[in-house]
């Protein structure tokens, strides 16, 4: 009698080629699913970047949207008050302490809300942080506000000086706010520090739990949250720059105290 299991043929052995096959597979797949999800949705952005006016254009009520970049060029419509060049401006934040003021300059980096800690903690009788800084760190930003709320300082800016980006969440943090109408306040998007290599739906998890968090610490600091949408509305690219009546009407700004009689 003939064995008929004999006849069917083995099944080949999977060595570690199939396997690293199998892999590389699931990583063409993956790669498809972030390009289909994260990526194009983000290229006619790329390939048409801000069309909005320079941050050279002076700003009229209706018109505050300008492109976002850190190369600052002079401001011709406000000539005694032009806007840095980046040259000027430090690559994270440098701590300049005059008396009881301390004035804050530059990019925003991770960690620079410790080494504010710190420099806090030198200068005890700072009062009054002045601010002039293209933004950065987000999540850095808010713990400088926090830290300098919690020890009553007051925020202020000069003519001339920029706070964008992230660098309005320290200004809403003093105690009182003041900015010369020749002063340039901006906000737009923020990533939250989110990766593009995540799928989408982790992303804009990341997105919403940071505006959430950005939220609440305006309610906190006595600021209106509705300036929010002025940021949720301008790209990353571009840069909404508030008017001095909008500071007054979000409370980013403090009313000036009427003088003692």
């Amino acid at each position: 009698m003939t064995d008929q299991a004999s006849d069917i043929p083995a099944k080949p052995a999977r060595g570690p080629g199939y396997m690293l096959r199998v892999v590389l597979l699931l990583q063409v797949a993956i790669g498809i699913v972030i390009l289909t999800t994260d990526i194009l949705p983000t290229l006619p952005r790329l390939l048409n970047p801000s069309t909005a006016p320079s941050l050279t254009q002076p700003v009229l009520p209706g018109d505050q949207t300008r492109r976002y970049r850190t190369d600052w060029e002079p401001q011709p419509g406000r000539p005694a008050t032009p806007l840095p060049n980046s040259g000027d401006m430090p690559s994270r934040l440098l701590f300049q302490q005059d008396g009881t003021q301390m004035t804050l300059t530059g990019t925003i980096l991770d960690g620079d809300a410790a080494r504010f800690t710190e420099a806090l903690a030198r200068a005890p009788s700072t009062d009054t942080i002045r601010l002039h800084s293209p933004g950065g760190s987000v999540r850095d930003a808010l713990a400088i506000g926090r830290a300098l709320r919690e020890a009553g300082i007051a925020t202020t800016m000069q003519a001339g000086d920029i706070c964008l980006s992230a660098c309005p969440y320290i200004f809403a943090a003093g105690t009182t706010r003041t900015a010369d109408a020749d002063a340039a306040i901006g906000v737009h998007q923020h990533y939250f520090g989110e990766n593009t290599v995540l799928p989408a739906f982790l992303a804009v998890s990341n997105i919403q739990r940071g505006q959430g968090e950005v939220m609440s610490y305006l309610d906190v600091m006595g600021i209106d949250p509705l300036v929010m949408q002025h940021a949720l509305v301008t790209p990353p690219d571009e840069i909404y720059l508030l008017l001095p009546e909008e500071l007054a009407r979000y409370r980013m700004t403090t009313p000036p105290e009427p003088p003692s009689s």
